[in-house]
């Protein structure tokens, strides 16, 4: 799989940013819900894709609500899958958001805590302190990961708790992180302005810092980048 994403990016002339998506199915030859006599079969996409939510948002913030759409409980499902099933959620939530007016949703987890976006992690700053939810009812995030290294890096503050909906209100910055959404400020929450409505201080830095290393101008994270040959 690791080679097939190589491969298709060395086939195709792409000039922009790309986005691969793997995908790892079953095909035919079994009916019904026990799947485990049906084929498997693997496929990788690639297309230029620019930024998820908007270059403009990339600047000045996206407008979010909170979802009326729970995030699957554990119980419900396998939670830490990136499985096509787990995004029926997602899709939902996100239509209820385009639909409404707003650029994203805000999903709450089953008790009422910040889960996630439809396909990103949330952080908040307050009082300097950069917090992200736990993983307990979200999909761990590579750039989740990356955006808390990138930080601790520079010397801030990082914490892993529950965030509620209201303290995203009354926050100093919040953003979006994900593979598509890269590091997205929101500039509000359910028509509240969060901050002073724009990219926060500390949202611009870590935005400026994680394009630097995913762009490859910064020498320290070389290791985070597979180099192709043309």
């Amino acid at each position: 799989m690791r080679q097939a994403h190589i491969d298709i990016l060395k086939c195709n002339d792409f000039k922009n940013n790309v986005y691969i998506r793997p995908l790892i199915y079953l095909g035919y030859g079994k009916m019904g819900v026990h799947h485990v006599k049906a084929t498997v079969h693997t496929t990788v996409a690639a297309w230029e894709w620019g930024a998820y939510l908007g270059e403009e948002g990339l600047e000045k913030g996206i407008k979010v609500c909170t979802s009326s759409i729970t995030r699957s409980p554990n119980r419900s499902t396998f939670g830490k899958a990136k499985a096509a099933g787990n995004y029926l959620n997602s899709q939902m939530a996100k239509y209820e958001a385009i639909e409404s007016g707003f650029e994203e949703a805000l999903m709450l987890d089953e008790n009422g805590f910040a889960a996630e976006g439809t396909g990103e992690c949330l952080f908040i700053v307050r009082d300097g302190v950069l917090i992200t939810p736990p993983n307990d009812n979200s999909l761990e995030s590579i750039t989740q990961d990356t955006v808390l290294e990138l930080a601790r890096a520079k010397g801030i503050r990082t914490e892993r708790r529950n965030i509620t909906r209201d303290e995203i209100y009354i926050c100093d910055e919040a953003f979006f992180t994900g593979t598509a959404a890269e590091v997205t400020p929101i500039r509000s929450l359910d028509h509240r302005v969060v901050g002073n409505g724009k990219r926060g201080e500390m949202t611009e830095t870590l935005q400026s810092t994680y394009f630097d290393v995913v762009h490859g101008r910064d020498e320290r994270y070389r290791h985070y980048l597979t180099y192709i040959d043309a």
